[in-house]
């Protein structure tokens, strides 16, 4: 136990709990399946979801992976009714943990631009904002974001 907070692995029983505290913390979005998510995270042993209880109620996660080289978290999360007592240290801090015991040196996340209290609060527990430009593609068929975006005059 961290701080009043018990950190353990999610159990088959808690992914619908789990989901419920992503959503309330507006962290899915429609072309995520968070289950999936999950199911995907908990299918290997580099990965898996994180979770910090207090009087055995679900109040934190963090999903936690890597690649072999690069620790990557997502889906941190903080019961809204409980923000501002340090959870979200703490279970960044299990994150962390579970990480330098699988050999992991470096740790990245990503934020959304327009999160500014997401990134102060990674700010606030060490975190640099990192000099990267991040290139996607959706790999299922979907239009290109750039094509979405380009004026008709440059299609």
């Amino acid at each position: 136990m961290i701080a009043g907070l018990a950190i353990a692995a999610i159990e088959d029983a808690e992914v619908a709990a789990v989901v419920a505290l992503w959503e309330r913390c507006a962290l899915t979005r429609p072309w995520n399946d968070p289950a999936a998510d999950i199911a995907l995270a908990r299918k290997g042993p580099n990965s898996t979801v994180l979770l910090g209880r207090e009087d055995e109620k679900i109040v934190a996660s963090a999903m936690v992976g890597h690649d072999g080289h690069r620790g990557w978290v997502y889906y941190v999360a903080v019961d809204p009714d409980r923000r501002g007592r340090g959870l979200g240290r703490t279970i960044m801090s299990a994150a962390e943990d579970w990480l330098r015991q699988a050999g992991i040196a470096k740790l990245q996340l990503l934020v959304r631009q327009e999160n500014a209290k997401a990134s102060a609060f990674y700010e606030t527990i060490g975190y640099d904002e990192a000099p990267v430009i991040v290139f996607a593609k959706w790999l299922d068929g979907r239009e290109q974001a750039r094509q979405l975006a380009r004026p008709e005059s440059q299609a």
